[in-house]
């Protein structure tokens, strides 16, 4: 026998994205993740944004929608800040709960529609990334 023949087969195996469940299944947590931010400062940006760098080459879905979670929760850090501001003027004691209540409801409503293979587009959701 010579050294080829004991040698194994070497096993080949490409890179495959992700099957359709595993796809939406990340694009719900795209938008899920945004619940972070209820637990730890910034978490709301950070943990869709996280979730979005590493999967995005693996899903066209994955990627729309992690861009459109990043997106909308910059957005609501926006409107928090304004808020926060107008809390001087009284109507950000108001405002501040409706904002945060929205963002919440929004988020789930988007992780549904993920997870169902729809891209979903946010209310009020300034795109700043492409």
């Amino acid at each position: 026998m010579t050294e080829t023949d004991q040698a194994e087969p070497q096993l080949v195996q490409e890179k495959v994205g992700l099957d359709q469940k595993q796809e939406r299944t990340w694009a719900m947590f795209c938008h899920l993740g945004a619940l972070a931010g209820y637990f730890f400062p910034f978490g709301n940006i950070i943990a869709p944004l996280i979730i979005w760098q590493i999967k995005k080459n693996e899903s066209e879905l994955v990627n729309d929608q992690g861009k459109e979670s990043v997106n909308f929760q910059i957005s609501i850090a926006i409107y928090v800040a304004i808020s926060i501001a107008l809390m001087i003027v009284v109507i950000g004691v108001l405002l501040l709960p409706a904002v945060c209540i929205f963002n919440a409801v929004m988020v789930i409503i988007a992780g549904l529609k993920a997870n169902e293979g729809q891209r979903y587009r946010y209310p009020v959701c300034i795109r700043f990334i492409k």
